[in-house]
Order: structure tokens, then sequence, then C-alpha cells
């Protein structure tokens, strides 16, 4: 765990005063820097200390813990309890903003515009501008202060509830681990905690509806009466309850998609972490079937959500009008005359209640629906069952002193006596004990063992007897139901499948303990690391790469029994270590390390490595979860031994084979282990993840539109979003065209009535002046409506005198208005709700057009792809990119689509009616234009940082499920706690910069608004005179206000929607990897291909990336037909690489043949099918049994349960429909190369390789897999990268490599002839003995080999 892009730039803002945060100086630096050069992530400001995930995770650790002493604890209680009043506070400021500000503003406005009526005093036009340009820069002050804190308190919310997901995790027991897939977590730390962000903003609305809604009903009430303001705001109020459904229905559906986001999740981890073998056994189709399976389904309901939204969407439209319209109706019914200051004043009035009612208010219920959804699976991960350790802590125990972590209390057991027993004393009583609470089987039944101190206590045992189990007990990962169970004093554990983790070798080793020169070189020397050092281009301070894959597998498991030494325990729990490294390098191992060098610990060393039990001080026989026998080597009887005696001899003959590590000689010095630790700084820079520069290309559009629809249906949408806005600004003309008659004919009767707002006579003016209320705030201007442009219109038209030349025959009756406003208002209802429909479902299908490209070409990318990327990264794409394409940029694009069609009919109109209105909208664009071209270079930079950042997030997560009982063996839960906190320190830096470079840049926006707005206020004082009209006043300023507002929010809802493209940008990277050579081809081998089976390798090269060196140089060799190869060399050989050739796993030059048919003219499908493998770690999925073993239904049950009778796993899966757990952790290891042993079986192919295959099983698992083998593949050509000499010696022929190269190809026999040949040495080095058993066993082979071929003639040849 290694935060090593950490940069030192301390944030300008933490030492800002008060003005430069309010006005956003602190910030302006930045944006000169962005727009200059490419944002890196050493450009990035730290983290500022108010934000750190540390400090905010443990306040809410405390307030939840608080919660768990409660009968029902609650997540939210305990969020809202960590951060409520911080929240309300900006809360607070928008209250003022819409329920006083935006109140008072409309009457200045409208006092200043009667100025120009009256003639009053010059000082009172003056005071009243100033009180509107006032009000107005107030607005944009609060409004941007109030989102920005806003934002950031809801930020801490995600962090924090992040920490304490994290801290959980590492408290999970087994049984809710088994319930916490890595797919799962990553979800709940992209899309579950993203909603606290995306409802930041409008929760806040919820609260104060109430008193938007008595103020704004008040208010419409003193304009048009009871009767209409009654008709009005039951309308909107009739839509509430279908609103509030709406948005309940979508925390509804965000639940399912939740779990099913989970499930896709989960399954792309499994691929991922499994790809080189669904690459080997070419599975790419079945599991291809299945992801698409998870996403239809996730999709369904993600579309129904965005339908929803549009439905929404279209409500918060059409409401205003219909609520305008069935007001405005009902008034006129009454007999009232309509006029210009009463419709539109009161328009405005309902635009602000039906913005607040009917936008922000469903927005902020679905928003608070679906984080109430993530909150319930967060609360419901934080409740799973934790293990018996009652706190987690970072001391340091002194090994003299007993742990009380470390002793566990059952029943009776009483404390004190354990604190008695000696540091490092064992002891069980009667213990039974189940992985899982309530299980009927138990794993461990009636154990009763006491290792004293200092022991050294081997434990053997057959697959599934129970060793590790017994480990796990020591653990505390196991549920114990009976019995009684004092551990005294530390433990270290080296796991059997290594835990390795992104990070140096060093850092490997030190896991979070201090650097002791010294010891750490010792401990090199013990583990047989330093001839690895001297190989690895920077030392210890090489990287380890995702899983170790960096590393063999000798030397991961050194590495790790590293680690559990360097912690300096008092018990080490050893689980087969001594397994993947060859049979001298395990000697060594046990003499030097455990046997010497731990001496006086207490020692539990499970292996399959009998010879060493005769060395143990303590020998414990496991079978069926039972112990059946307890004692030295001397102590066994006959028939104890028995088992024992059999498996030793088999282990004998293997002892001293060699899988190809030469170990350094004993006499190597510590002083020669001083050149091979590294110096500081002298260490390698990790690959960097590819970040596109620049702005989102044109072509990232294209192909998102594209993949959304064609031609002719995206020109049809685009036609219907247009003909909907001609509609909407057709009523918005008919309603000014009505007011205009209405005024008229009431002039020509020499009618008036009173303003409701202002008690002006009509008969004393021309007409009363009431404007609409301006939106300048970033936050509400994108939701004005055209409606407020029709009373300008009409007060701009009737100072025209052809307004009045008309007749008054040609006004016709209200009742003919009354239908035509009807017949828009509903043309446009239902114009609005179809290009909502529309809109989404062509974001549907480019989210699910773009999953599928990206995830085929993941799956068809070469290896090179994966060993290079870590999974975090791929993940990141699968979870938080695709589920910003899914639900966050289709409402980002669709608020734009809608904004600029908008402001495009309010400018057409204006600028029919005012020409000279051109020239200051083209001034303000170019300043605006200007500016967004800064603030989108800089914010897509961040925003593309902000993506990468989350990736080392999720690869920590994978990284502590994979290695948890190291993690909690070593008490290093707060080294990764605080290793966690830096990574999400390192994105909460990103984020910050993101949310405040886009407040930081609307705010500016505002504010040159604002001045324009002042320049253009004052300037109708300084130069008035007597053509100035009140009418050209208020038509002037509410366009400037209007369009400002509306381009202001509309470019920052375009930069959010290029944002979010980042998204897409990044899943089209992905689209556009290299692939391999196609799955398929026209080219078809031979039906029964391949019948014998032979293999010909002529002048094969292989380099894993063209810049590197071949890894295989000019190989040349031919196998024969249902031949059995052995293959061996040291590390680094190229025994992998050759099998990875055979597989074409990476590009090669030359050929491969297999029955004189040339592969590379074969789709990698045909190939990879017709070649069965068994590999050295076996790769299980979380699926049935049956889909694990045959994935195509190609075979019946029948067939299926056979080769599970072959492997001797019948009876002990009793279904083929039963469910193996992610990474098959419900069976043991030796089960699970079992079930891969079946799965060649059933494919019944002619060539069979085994790369490795019994490492990790005991010599009985061992001894059935090569019987099976010699049995079911007698027929079958087999290659066997070797780990025990004795598997390969009775082999045809054995390939002995090094450095990429054949050095020797033929019968062992023939080859230990010859005392100077590289497998004679390699026999020679195991000792006397077995140097005599091994050859023995070659010459025995080729005597009966040649026996037959002498009478059958096939045999004899050499090569």
């Amino acid at each position: 765990m290694d935060s090593s892009k950490k940069h030192v730039k301390p944030s300008p803002e933490e030492h800002a005063n008060i003005f430069s945060k309010l006005f956003y100086w602190w910030f302006l630096p930045f944006f000169n820097f962005g727009y200059k050069n490419d944002v890196q992530f050493k450009d990035i400001y730290n983290v500022s200390q108010n934000d750190l995930s540390q400090v905010w995770g443990d306040k809410l650790q405390k307030n939840w813990e608080v919660e768990l002493l409660k009968k029902h604890p609650s997540l939210k209680r305990a969020i809202s309890n960590t951060f409520l009043k911080q929240y309300l506070c900006p809360g607070i400021g928008l209250c003022i903003q819409y329920n006083v500000i935006k109140m008072v503003l409309p009457v200045a406005l409208a006092r200043y515009i009667n100025y120009f009526d009256k003639g009053k005093s010059e000082q009172v036009g003056w005071f009243w501008a100033t009180v509107v340009v006032s009000l107005v820069f107030i607005m944009v002050i609060i409004n941007h202060s109030s989102v920005l804190y806003t934002q950031r308190i809801c930020m801490r919310a995600r962090i924090a509830v992040c920490s304490v997901i994290y801290r959980k995790l590492l408290k999970l027991n087994h049984s809710s681990l088994g319930q916490t897939a890595a797919g799962k977590l990553v979800n709940l730390l992209s899309n579950d905690v993203q909603r606290f962000d995306m409802a930041s903003y409008y929760l806040h609305f919820i609260w104060f509806l109430p008193f938007n809604a008595v103020i704004s009903f008040y208010v419409i009430y003193c304009n048009v009466g009871l009767y209409a303001t009654a008709a009005g705001m039951t309308t909107v109020l009739g839509f509430v309850p279908i609103l509030i459904y709406m948005t309940t229905l979508q925390g509804k559906l965000r639940y399912q998609i939740a779990i099913r986001t989970d499930k896709r999740i989960k399954l792309m981890n499994e691929v991922t972490s499994g790809i080189q073998v669904i690459k080997m056994y070419a599975w790419e189709k079945p599991f291809e079937k299945m992801v698409e399976f998870c996403r239809k389904s996730e999709v369904s309901f993600i579309a129904k959500t965005s339908y929803v939204n549009g439905v929404l969407s279209a409500m918060g439209a059409f409401i205003e009008k219909l609520s305008l319209y069935v007001t405005v109706v009902t008034f006129a019914l009454a007999g009232n005359p309509i006029f210009g200051d009463m419709v539109f004043s009161m328009a405005q009035l309902f635009n602000t209640f039906t913005y607040v009612m009917c936008i922000h208010f469903p927005k902020g219920l679905t928003f608070y629906n679906e984080a109430k959804v993530s909150i319930g699976r967060i609360e419901k991960f934080l409740l799973l069952d934790e293990t018996e350790m009652q706190s987690i802590t970072n001391s340091t125990t002194n090994s003299k002193e007993p742990n009380i972590d470390h002793i566990t209390r059952l029943d009776e057991t009483n404390y004190e006596e354990g604190l008695k027993k000696d540091t490092g004393d064992i002891e069980l009583h009667h213990v039974t004990a189940s992985w899982m609470p309530n299980s009927i089987a138990p794993t461990l039944v009636n154990v009763n063992l006491h290792v004293q101190s200092g022991t050294l206590c081997c434990v053997v045992g057959n697959v599934g007897a129970g060793k590790s189990s017994l480990l796990q007990l020591l653990l505390k990962r196991i549920t114990v139901t009976s019995g009684k169970m004092s551990v005294n004093g530390t433990i270290a554990y080296a796991s059997q499948e290594p835990w390795l983790f992104v990070s140096n070798v060093r850092d490997n080793i030190l896991f979070g303990k201090p650097y002791n020169r010294y010891k750490y070189r010792q401990i090199v020397r013990v583990c047989s690391l330093e001839k690895d050092f001297k190989q690895f281009p920077f030392g210890d301070k090489s990287l380890v790469s995702e899983r170790g894959t960096s590393l063999s597998g000798g030397q991961r498991a050194r590495v790790n029994l590293a680690r559990a030494v360097y912690s300096e325990a008092d018990i080490y729990l050893l689980d087969d270590p001594l397994s993947a490294v060859d049979t001298k390098v395990a000697k060594r191992l046990f003499d030097v390390c455990i046997k010497d060098y731990l001496s006086g610990k207490t020692r539990i060393l499970v292996t399959h490595q009998l010879q060493f039990i005769k060395d143990a001080d303590l020998i414990v026989i496991i079978n069926n979860g039972k112990i059946a026998k307890v004692g030295n080597f001397n102590d066994m009887t006959e028939k104890d031994l028995k088992l024992i005696q059999q498996q030793a001899e088999k282990e004998e003959k293997h002892e001293k084979n060699k899988k190809m590590e030469i170990a350094p000689s004993d006499n190597l010095t510590l002083q020669s282990v001083n050149s091979l630790v590294s110096v500081a700084g002298d260490e390698p820079e990790e690959t960097d993840e590819l970040i596109e520069k620049g702005n989102i290309s044109s072509d990232t559009y294209i192909d998102y539109w594209r993949a959304g629809g064609s031609i002719l249906f995206l020109l049809i949408t685009i036609s219907i979003f247009i003909s909907a806005q001609v509609v909407i600004n057709s009523a918005d003309l008919w309603m000014t065209y009505w007011v205009n008659n209405e005024v008229k004919l009431s002039q020509s009767n020499s009618n008036g009535t009173n303003s409701p707002i202002l008690g002006k006579n009509a008969s004393d003016t021309e007409l009363p002046s009431n404007l609409p209320l301006p939106e300048t705030s970033a936050a509400t201007l994108h939701e004005i409506s055209t409606t407020k442009i029709a009373m300008n219109l009409l007060n701009s038209t009737i100072n025209h005198s052809t307004m009045f030349g008309k007749s008054i025959d040609e006004i016709k009756p209200r009742e003919y208005y009354i239908h035509m406003y009807t017949a828009f208002v509903v043309s446009s209802v239902i114009l609005m709700t179809i290009r909502s429909f529309l809109f989404y479902y062509i974001c549907m299908t480019a989210s699910k057009v773009l999953h599928s490209r990206l995830f085929n070409n993941v799956l068809q990318a070469p290896m090179r792809f994966f060993d290079t990327n870590s999974s975090g990264r791929i993940l990141n794409r699968f979870s938080k990119d695709i589920g910003a394409i899914d639900e966050i940029l289709p409402r980002a694009q669709f608020d734009t689509a809608r904004i600029f069609l908008i402001v495009f009919g309010v400018l057409t109109t204006v600028f029919i009616v005012t020409p000279w209105m051109m020239v200051p909208t083209i001034v303000l664009g170019s300043i605006f234009y200007w500016f967004t071209i800064i603030y989108l270079k800089c914010s897509q930079a961040i925003k593309r940082l902000e993506g990468t950042s989350k990736a080392p997030m999720f690869s920590h997560v994978s990284a502590t499920l994979n290695g948890m009982s190291t993690i909690r063996s070593a008490s290093a839960e707060q080294i990764l706690i605080r290793e966690f906190d830096v990574l999400q320190d390192q994105h909460t830096s990103t984020w910050f910069l993101f949310i405040a470079s886009s407040t930081a840049f609307g705010f500016y926006f505002d504010v040159i608004s604002t001045i324009f707005l002042a320049l253009v206020t004052y300037q109708f004082l300084i130069f008035e005179d007597e053509n100035t009209l009140s009418g050209h006043v208020g038509l002037v300023i509410s366009q400037i206000l209007i369009l400002t507002g509306l381009v202001q929010y509309g470019v920052r809802q375009g930069t959010d929607v290029a944002s979010n493209m980042v998204s897409v940008e990044r899943v089209m990277q992905y689209t556009k990897l290299e692939k391999e050579h196609p799955l398929e081809t026209g080219q078809k081998p031979p039906r029964e291909w391949p019948s014998k089976g032979k293999i010909h390798f002529k002048n094969t090269y292989l380099s894993y990336a063209p810049e590197l060196s071949p890894v295989l140089k000019d190989l040349n060799i031919e196998i024969g037909s249902a031949e059995k190869i052995g293959i061996v060399g040291r590390t680094g050989a190229g025994k992998s690489t050759l099998i990875n050739s055979l597989f074409r796993l990476a590009p090669i030059d030359g050929s491969i043949s297999i029955d004189d048919f040339n592969t590379a003219l074969l789709g990698l499908r045909d190939l990879r099918s017709n070649i069965s493998i068994i590999p050295q770690e076996p790769v299980l999925f979380s699926a049935l049994l049956r889909y694990n073993l045959d994935p195509f239904e190609k075979h019946n049950d029948s067939v299926l349960w056979e080769a599970l009778e072959h492997v001797e796993l019948k009876e002990a899966l009793p279904d083929l429909n039963m469910t193996i757990s992610e990474g098959g952790l419900n069976l043991s290891a030796g089960q699970r190369q079992l079930i891969c042993l079946a799965r060649a079986i059933v494919k019944n192919n002619k060539i069979l390789v085994m790369d490795e295959a019994t490492a990790n099983v005991d010599p009985q698992t061992d001894s059935l897999i090569q019987r099976t083998i010699r049995e079911r593949f007698k027929d079958c050509t087999v290659l066997t990268v070797a780990h025990r000499l004795n598997t390969i010696m009775d082999n045809d022929r054995v390939l002995v490599m090094d450095a990429g190269q054949v050095m020797e190809f033929d019968h062992p026999y023939y080859l230990l002839q010859n005392s100077e040949s590289f497998l004679s040495k390699m026999v020679n080095e195991t000792g006397p003995e077995m140097a005599y058993k091994l050859k023995q066993i070659a010459k025995n082979s080729y005597l009966y080999k040649n026996k037959i071929s002498s009478e059958d003639g096939t045999f004899g040849h050499r090569d």
C-alpha cells in the first residue's frame, strides 16, 4: 500500500481572506495556469485540512457507534448528527434568496420603470436603479456561496461514509465477507455514495417549499383575487401527488438498479481477475452472454428511471404554462378585463412558484429517495457481523507480553488463566467451529490441541481435511460454536495463496513496520531473496503489479513469507509456504528460516512436503475436520503412520525435485546482501493511466450520438425539440396578441382598471408597467419561460401608433382567443412530453451500445493490457464512468438542449422587435465565449484527473479483500485505513477543485452580467429624454436579465455535459484498444482437428510488447502425437511463456503448427477451445458448479458427474447446481484444482497443458491428478510445466529451457547419461539418494517404453 503520487501543493484557499473566498480571487491563478498548461496531478492543490478523510471518517464513525448502541441503528441519523447543522447554513441563505430577495426585486424594478412614467425627481430613478442592481448582485453572491458550501458539506458526507465503509470491511467476519463481493463494494463506493453529491443542492427546496408556497399564494391573490388564485394554485397542487409518486417510484427503481449494478460489477471484477483463464478456455462468449444478461436487466430499470425523469422534466416545463392558462382563463371567464400588468406579473410569480414546486422540489424528492436507498444499502453493509476482535488498534505489542487483542474468550474460558500461560502458548479444548454460523455440518469438530511456546508443529492431511481451517480458527476467522480456545501472543500469518499489493517489494515485506536495515537484510537472506533482488531491475524497490503478476509463483511465496517473518510475532502460522518453490529452496527455507531463524517461536506449519515432519516437535494429523493424531514422529504408531508413510514415500521422490529456482548458496554473507538492497531514491515510476489532453474531441460527441440512433431518428428528435419550442413561443405570443386586443378594446371604451400591484388606474397612463422578476442566479435562470417576454413586447408594441389604427370591428370574441390559447397550451404539453421520451430513449440506447462496445473490446484486449492496467482502472470504467453515462449525462444534456432552445427563441423574438439589441448581445457573447474557453480547458482537465483518481481506491479495496487474513494477523488495519484515507484525499482534492472551478466560473459569469446590467440600467438615466419610454426600458432590461441569466446557466450546464463527456471519452479509449488476433476467421480447421496432437514450433519468437526484447528466442521443437513432455527451467526461463505462445496470448513471430495446421490462420476461439489447460492457480467463478465445468452447456449431467467421479469429488460436491462463491472460496485449494482437472476431462481435447498444476496440493491429490492424467489422457499430448521433478521423470521427453531458449530436449534417461547436461545438474543438486531415485525412475520408464516400442514400433526415436 503505497501512496506514491503525493505532491505538496497547499491550497491558497486555506490562507485566503473572507473577500478572496467570497469573490473566488484565490482560484483565478489556477484558471490562468490551466489555460496555458496541461493540468497534471502535481498541479492539483492538496486537500484542505477541513476536508480530510480521516477527520470526517472519525466523526461519522463515532456517531455511528452511538447508533449501534440503540435497538434500531440508523445511518441516516448518524449522518444527520454529523453534518445537519453545517448543511442548514447555506440552506438558510438560499431560503432568503428565494423568499425575500426574489419577492422584493420585482417591486424595486417596477418602481424604477415607473419613474419614467411619472416624471419623478432624478434621485428617485438613481436610487431604484441602484437597488435593482444591488439586489441582483447580492443574489449572485448568496447563490454561488450557498451552492459551493452545500456541495462541500455533501462531499464531506460522502468521504466520511466511504471511510466508514472501508473500516467496516476490515472488521467483517468470514460469513459477512462471503456476502461482500468486490463488485458490490466498488458500486457502494462509486455509484451509491455519488447520491450525496447529486442531492446536495436540491434537498434544501424540500424544507423551504412551504414558505415559498404561502408567500407566492398571497402575492398572486393580491393580483387576481381568490377564485383565479384558487384555480391556478389548485392546478399546480393537483400535480403534487403525481410528482411525489414519481419521485417515490424513482427511489424504488434506484434500489433495483443498485442490486443489478452490484451483480454486473461483481461479474466484471471476476472477469478482470480471471481473464487469462477465460482466454485460455475460449470462454469469451459465455461470459459475454452473462454480462449482456446482467446489463440488459440493469438497463431495463435505468430506462424506466430515465423515462420518469423525462416525465418530470416535461411536467416541470408545462405546469407553469398550464397553471397560468387556468388562472388567466378563470379570471377572464369571471368577466374581468385582461391587462398586461396583471397577466405578466402574475406569470412571473407562477414561474417562481412552479420553479420551486414542480422542478426543484421533485428533484429534491428524487435525489432524497435515491440517497435514502443508497444509505439503506450502506447501512445494511455496516450492520453485517464482525469478527470477535473488540476493536482495531495500531499499537505495537512487545513480544514478551501477550497481546490482549489476540486472546479469545469463549464460553467459560478464564481470561486471567490465559494471561498466566507462556507467550506463544496455544490451547484448544473441545472446540467445534464452522465457517458459517448455524452450519449443519461444522468445519472443525471437537478439536483438542495444546501447542507449547517455541514448538514447531506440522499439520498434515488430505484435501479438504481442515488444515487451513485450523489456522483460520487461530486467526479467529471461523465462528466457534462450542469449546474453549486460548491464544497467547501476537500472530504472523503467511497465506497459502501469496498476497501482494501494488507497491515495491520492500514495502510488501515491511508492510508498515519500521525499516530496520540489519534485520531486513537477515530476513532477505533467510528467505532466499538475494538472487531475485539482483535480477530485479530496481532491486527491492522494483514495483509489484496487482496480484503480484510481475513476480513468479516462487518469488511471490518467498516475499509473502518474508513479510510474516519481518513482523516479529510470537506465533507464526504458515499455510504451506513451501509448495510454490522448488525442493532445494523449500529445504533451505525450512532449515534456515523456519527451524533456525524462527527458533524459539511457536510455528504451526501446514505442509504437503511430508519429508519435513520428521524434524517437527509436534505432528498433527487432521482428517475430515477432526484431529486424528497428535505427537512427534516417534510417537506415531504403524497405523497412524500408514497414510503418512505412503505419502512420504511419494514425497521423497519429489523432495529433491526442482522447480527451477536456483537457491543462493548458504555461505552468502550479509555483506553481499548489502548490494541487493536498493538505495533510497533509486526506484521506478509506476505506469500512469492514459489521460487525454485538451478539449473533448467532436468525435466523442459524434460517436455518442451515433450510438444513440440513426441519423434519421436523430433528425426527427431534433425537429420535435424545435417544434415544441416554436409552439411554446407561439403560446406566449398569442397571449400577447390577446392582451393587446383586450387593452385596445378597453382603451377605446375609456374603461380603466386598477393595477393589482401598484394600484395605478389604467386610464392615467398608457399601460401599467410591472415587469418580470429577473432570475439571475445560476441555479434558477434556466427555468425562466419566454412568457415573460410577452409583457415587454406588449408594452413596446402598444407605444406604436399602428396598434391603435386598427378597427375595433376586427377584434374577435374572447372565446376565440381562449380556444386558440388552449390549442397552443395542449400542443406544447404533448410535444414537450414526446421530446422528453425521445431524448431519453436515445441516451439509453447510446448507453447500452457504449457498454457493449466497452466490454467486447476489453474482453478482446491482449493480456499485456491486463498486466499493465490495474483492475481498479478497468472497474472504474464499468462503474463510475458507465454510471455517469447512464444517469448523469442524460439529465445534463436535456437541460442544456432545452435551455439553449429557450435562449434561441428569446433572441429571435427580441431581435425582430428591437434589432439594436444585437450589439450588446454580441459584446456580452464575446466575453462569455472567451471566459468559457478558459473554464472548459481547466474543468475538463480536472474532471479527467478526478475520474482517474478513483481507480486506486477501487484497487485498494480489491487488494484488501484478497489479503484479509494477512492484514488481520499483522494488525495492519490502521495502516490500510490511513492508506485508504490518503487515496480518498487525493480524489477529494480533484473533486473539490472541480466544483470550485464550476462555482467560480458561474460567479464571474453572473458578475459580468450584473456589470452589463448596471451599465444599461444607468445609461437610461444618463441619456434620458422625452423619447425614453417605460416600455422600452422594461423590454431592454428584462431581456438583458433573461438572456444573460439563461446563457450563464446554459453554458454551465453545457460545461457539465462536456465534463461528463469525459466519461464517454474514457469509455471510448477502451473501445479503441489493440485487439488480439480475431476470435474467428474465415479459415476453419478440419472437422476432427486436432486428431493426433502433434505440435511444431518453427523459428518461434515471442515479445510481450514491440519495444521489449523477445522472451522466446528461435524456438524449434517438434512434439509427437500423444507424447508426454515435461518442461523445466529456472525462474524466467520462459516455461510459462512457451505455454502462452501455444495459446497465442501474445504476438509471435515464426509459426506454431498443430497437426500440420498453422495456428496463425485460425481464429483464437478455434485454437484455444481445442487445447485443455490446468493452471497453477485454479480459477472458479461465482456461478453454478455445472457452469464452471461446462459454460457452453454442451454436455449432459452424466458426463459432468463422470468427470467429477474421476477426480473423486462426486461425494464432496452434492449437486451440480451448487453455487460456487466468488473465487471458489467455499472450496479448498485442492478441490478447486480438481475441478479444473474435471474441466479438462469434460473438454476431452487431444492436447493438455499442465502449468505447475500440482504446486499447491497435497501429495495424495498430486497422486490422484497424475493417475487421472495417465488414465484419461493416455492418448493425448500432455505438456507439463514441472514443479516436482518426479512428475516428469517418466515422461517421453523433457524440455529444458533457459533465457527463452531450448537447452535440451530428449528423454530424461538420455539426458541423464551426460553428467554435464542441464537436467543432470538439476538432479544432482537434490543429493545422492534422491538423484539415484530420480535416475531410476527415468531408466525404468525408458526401458518400459522401449520394450513396448519394440513390440509395436512406436517408440525409440530421438530428437
